[in-house]
């Protein structure tokens, strides 16, 4: 669950009080009917190797859903029995967030960020599984850390391979969305690797969070969180989303505004009872993309809930939800 200054929560809030960038006239489909245990927080989605579906999230020590069809979801406890001893250092109950499930060399990598409200005293760790299973994950600490000198906080991991390298977009307020390549045999940052800038918005408190980045055609695409979460049915998330050819961008929306000064296009936003869909990923199954995101359920207190919807492409090469 991503952690924001006091100060960037009240200018979020401020946030609601403004006409939305939406137009009345927009629609945004429905997330795919789910039953089963639906709560979920910064939802990861993976197929395993052995049929199933996993998702890992925010809440517990990395809390898990395991389901066989996409649509009914079963607690399946957390990834960890118990936290690594180092998460104490970055958060005094050891409350990790917003993870990111992959797949490589025969493993699958489960990076995920430790911190505490209002810092950028931040980790991200890496840990790594045979069977990607919760009760299966082995840590292998921090593959990138921020303090509180630093002009980013590290923490909302997601993991993209290209151009024959390995990549971590990540990112919360101060000043947005960053990327740093990864050592490809250790899963963490390369030493003294460049901090590349990708999204940001041009004022105070930089309320960009939540990257995801899906490599589509000549493209990659920049999806990112915009405005506050985690305030139930008063959160004003909503995501946006820009593309680039190279992976450090720069990223723009279709009207060509670079998403460093703001840009990014209207992807997905509050509809119905669907309040603040966000903390975003992306994967693929049976030759289809799909996204996954929490949204604040209206009609149940609001709840997080997970929400999965199919996603295709415009004859400009630009998605859109199914």
């Amino acid at each position: 669950m991503k952690r924001l200054r006091l100060a960037a929560v009240l200018a979020a809030a401020a946030l609601a009080l403004l006409p939305t960038t939406a137009s009345a006239d927009v629609t945004y489909p429905d997330p795919i009917p789910l039953t089963g245990q639906q709560i979920i927080h910064d939802p990861t989605v993976h197929q395993l190797r052995n049929g199933q579906y996993v998702a890992y999230s925010t809440g517990g020590i990395i809390g898990a859903r395991l389901s066989t069809d996409l649509h009914h979801w079963d607690d399946a406890g957390n990834a960890f029995a118990t936290p690594p001893s180092w998460w104490y250092d970055y958060n005094s109950t050891a409350d990790p967030w917003a993870p990111d499930l992959s797949y490589r060399d025969g493993r699958y990598w489960l990076y995920y960020a430790v911190s505490s409200w209002g810092t950028n005293h931040s980790a991200i760790g890496v840990a790594t599984s045979p069977t990607g299973l919760p009760g299966t994950w082995t840590d292998h600490g921090k593959a990138f850390s921020s303090e509180k000198t630093d002009t980013w906080n590290a923490i909302d991991p997601a993991l993209i391979h290209a151009d024959g390298k390995l990549w971590m977009a990540f990112g919360s307020y101060w000043t947005g969305i960053r990327m740093v390549e990864l050592d490809r045999r250790t899963g963490k940052a390369l030493p003294d690797a460049p901090v590349h800038h990708l999204a940001t918005r041009p004022d105070a408190p930089y309320a960009v969070e939540g990257a995801s980045i899906l490599h589509h055609g000549a493209h990659y695409y920049l999806f990112a969180s915009y405005d506050a979460c985690c305030a139930g049915v008063n959160s004003t998330y909503k995501i946006r989303v820009g593309r680039s050819t190279s992976i450090t961008g720069p990223y723009v929306d279709s009207t060509g505004k670079p998403m460093l000064e703001g840009g990014g296009d209207l992807f997905l936003a509050s509809h119905g009872r669907y309040i603040g869909p966000g903390g975003e990923s992306t994967f693929r199954t049976h030759g289809k993309t799909w996204l996954a995101y929490h949204y604040y359920d209206a009609t149940d207190n609001g709840t997080p809930k997970l929400g999965l919807n199919k996603l295709s492409w415009t004859n400009k090469g630009w998605p859109e939800l199914l």
